[in-house]
């Protein structure tokens, strides 16, 4: 088990708890206020009990006056009443916000992620980091979230120990009778200086104890992490849908029962280490803290009983003062109890702000893309090469080439030779390692990034549709302009624009082949897609949904078009009807195709041919075919069975 953790000094437990603080008080502060008054009151209450039922018992066992015994008995039941009606309102005014804690939390995770550089997005030490944060909040309950749960706790401690301490005073200062013997020892400041140190030594030990076991429990994060990475892909492996015929098929569910299996052995699975040390170690902590704790009590009673058959106090402040010191030291033990769990916990935040904290590199631009009616522009790689980070080998290299406006380009190569890094540069999802790309003769990196984004229009392989209607998938967010120029304006179906924007839907369905489609839903353009978020919704086939995503590549209306893999899911005759109307499709859009089927290139102006991140060929279809030596001829020879036509 890994045990030894990060050392973090109690300056920077304290920076990092309060930091979390403000962002949670910034964020729901009602939350906080209705969670510490609830805790305060929760404190207090039972020091009305003890008080009153003290005067109660003192007043039993001595003169018994009814009106006075009447009167305690009222005061008693009114001040109980009241002190629990507020205590159940606070409840379920701070229940009602906690319960939106963890959307909040959510919602703040997903917000950086959108927010993020896609080379941050696309960095697998941020998605390793979000792991560790989800882990250990799903398996031990560690990070931002526990902020609340150390609040409410901390008010409620402090207010336990001030009322403690404001009902404990006399017991110290009533003496103990003369006549009492060798009891009148009690009243000797030493005896009072040892329940003192008594008391404050095991209210430190108990939850120094707890601390050194959460420790130990935390020690085994990253077992925990990996066995509960493991369950997490097992349920949805059982649940997938898609994994459903192959599952029954080739027995995978047998695999799948066998790593469950193996996961929950008591001796040998992910569990063991800490099953061993629970019985162990980690255990033995948790236990001592316990018995620890408990001994107090043997303490508090001996000396407040001696005290009382010494004479200092009546029989019923026997009961106020051990109530009152126990819970004194009660609320001493969870303050330094609290204190330590910030401290385990502070291990988390670091990682949480560390992902919060994941700085935007690049530059936004402050230039306007110039707005041009006929489409005039064009892109020039001058020298471009490229590097992922954190790496040493470059992707593309001395890669120069300029668009012609209007012209269907077409982009080949086989996997890895760099075909996709060249889309990621070129939509600036990336910066370049070296050289430069022009708009227009400027480095696109002066462009406001926003305005330069909207330049494209892109059909990405692995495009996602949302399970919401088929004008929001197509219309919603489909450009900055168009959001800004409808913000403000609340439309039910979410989609930018007014009732033109419907018929500008429907006309980019039907150009990307869906007019049969749409005529057989009678909800049109209000159709849901998918039943993740309705009944209602349809399911739609592969073929389908990439005629929606060119469908909305249309709808966005950007003066580049970029297709990757644009017919990978259609039948062989749907692929040729798009093929046969594609100047119709593209209109004066320059379109950029990434493509593995090299049928597809007879329709583009000119392909680009992509080795080990280099152009090694460039030319018309019929051109690069004539070399017979070069890489174009070799891939399309390789699939040339799967023509009819020959070329």
């Amino acid at each position: 088990m890994k045990e030894n953790r990060e050392n973090i000094s109690w300056k920077e437990v304290y920076a990092l708890n309060k930091r979390a603080l403000c962002l949670w008080c910034r964020e729901c502060p009602m939350l906080f206020v209705s969670s510490g008054l609830h805790a305060v009151i929760s404190a207090l209450i039972p020091y009305l009990t003890l008080y009153f039922s003290a005067r109660l018992l003192d007043e039993l066992a001595g003169m018994r006056r009814t009106e006075v015994l009447t009167q305690w008995v009222i005061i008693l039941l009114a001040s109980d009443a009241a002190a629990y009606l507020a205590k159940a309102l606070m409840f379920r005014w701070k229940e009602a916000l906690r319960a939106t804690l963890y959307y909040r939390g959510e919602e703040r995770l997903s917000r950086k992620m959108l927010d993020m550089d896609f080379a941050s997005v696309d960095d697998v030490a941020t998605h390793h980091l979000l792991s560790q944060i989800r882990q250990r909040e799903r398996w031990s309950g560690w990070g931002a979230d526990r902020i609340y749960r150390h609040f409410e706790s901390m008010v409620e401690e402090m207010f336990r120990i001030f009322g403690a301490a404001a009902l404990t005073v006399s017991l110290f200062r009533l003496p103990v009778r003369q006549e009492a013997g060798w009891l009148t020892l009690l009243n000797s400041p030493f005896c009072i200086l040892v329940l003192l140190f008594l008391m404050f030594g095991i209210a430190t030990l108990a939850p120094y104890l707890s601390t050194r076991g959460e420790m130990r429990v935390l020690g085994h994060d990253e077992s925990m992490k990996f066995g509960n990475r493991i369950y997490f892909f097992l349920v949805s492996f059982f649940q997938d849908e898609k994994r459903a015929l192959d599952m029954r098929t080739y027995r995978q569910d047998l695999f799948g029962i066998r790593r469950m299996e193996e996961i929950l052995d008591p001796e040998t699975g992910i569990l063991h280490e800490m099953e061993r040390d629970a019985r162990g170690k980690m255990g033995g902590l948790f236990m001592l803290s316990a018995a620890v704790s408990r001994s107090f009590i043997w303490f508090v009673y001996l000396f407040v009983c001696l005290k009382a058959w010494g004479g200092a106090f009546g029989i019923g402040s026997v009961t106020q003062y051990v109530g009152a010191v126990m819970s004194f030291s009660k609320g001493l033990s969870g303050v330094l109890k609290v204190l330590g769990e910030m401290k385990v916990n502070s291990d988390t935040l670091k990682k949480f702000f560390a992902f919060l904290d994941i700085p935007n590199e690049m530059y936004q631009g402050s230039l306007t893309v110039e707005k041009r009616s006929d489409r005039k522009y064009e892109i020039e790689f001058r020298n471009v090469s490229f590097r992922y980070p954190h790496t040493e080998n470059y992707v593309l290299k001395n890669v120069s080439l300029k668009f012609k406006v209007g012209e269907r380009l077409a982009v080949v190569g086989q996997n890895g030779s760099g075909k996709t890094t060249f889309i990621k540069l070129l939509c600036r999802l990336y910066d370049v390692t070296e050289g430069e790309i022009l708009l227009n003769g400027i480095d696109i990196r002066k462009y406001n990034y926003r305005e330069y984004r909207n330049v494209f229009s892109v059909v990405f392989q692995d495009f996602q549709l949302l399970s919401v209607s088929l004008l929001e998938n197509i219309a919603a967010g489909s450009g900055q302009e168009g959001m800004e120029r409808n913000e403000g304006t609340k439309r039910n179906d979410g989609a930018n624009g007014d009732a033109c924007d419907r018929e500008k839907a429907l006309q980019c369905l039907r150009r990307a082949g869906l007019s049969e489609w749409l005529d057989r839903r009678p909800e049109g353009l209000d159709t849901i897609l998918y039943q993740n978020l309705s009944e209602e919704g349809v399911q739609i086939s592969g073929g389908e949904a990439q005629k929606i995503a060119i469908a909305r590549s249309l709808y966005h209306d950007a003066p580049f078009m970029i297709l990757d893999e644009p017919t990978a899911a259609l039948d062989p005759v749907a692929e040729y009807e798009i093929y046969t109307r594609f100047n119709e499709i593209i209109g004066n859009r320059t379109a950029i195709y990434i493509s593995h089927r090299l049928s597809s290139c007879r329709f583009c102006d000119e392909i680009l041919v992509f080795h080990e991140g280099q152009i090694v060929q460039k030319g018309s279809h019929e051109e690069l075919l004539a070399d017979e030596g070069g890489k174009y001829s070799v891939l399309w020879n390789a699939q040339a069975q799967y023509y009819a036509d020959g070329h």
